[in-house]
């Protein structure tokens, strides 16, 4: 015989074995079907699309892979233009500006207390 908490005494109750293994009674929660693929769908069904079927947004890689490839010796995350110029600013700043900040906040705590 199995037992478990009671929810509405609170006491210890005997319990068949089919229902001591789903605590409190939850019951395991697993899907009958599985969910639809979200990537792979088409944006029309085949039935209405006719012979060919055209899937969301454009193919950008072959532009991508134009630009990336590039032989202007330029990093990789540089490469392309200004924005990206921008953020590598910001980021290296917000760096440096972090690491003086945790060096000021180590030295101000590495002092001793001054005596009241």
């Amino acid at each position: 015989m199995y037992y478990k908490v009671s929810g509405v005494t609170g006491k210890l109750t005997g319990v068949t074995a089919a229902s001591a293994y789903s605590p409190q009674g939850l019951k395991p929660t697993v899907p009958s079907q599985p969910p639809p693929m979200v990537f792979a769908s088409p944006t029309k069904v085949v039935s209405e699309a006719g012979p060919a079927v055209h899937y969301m947004g454009i193919n950008k890689v072959p532009e991508m892979q134009k630009i990336f490839q590039k032989a202007d010796g330029a990093p990789v995350h540089l490469k392309r233009g200004v924005m990206d110029k921008m953020l590598y600013r910001t980021t290296m700043g917000l760096t440096i500006g972090g690491t003086l900040y945790c060096l000021m906040a180590l030295y101000v705590a590495a002092q001793p207390r001054k005596p009241q």
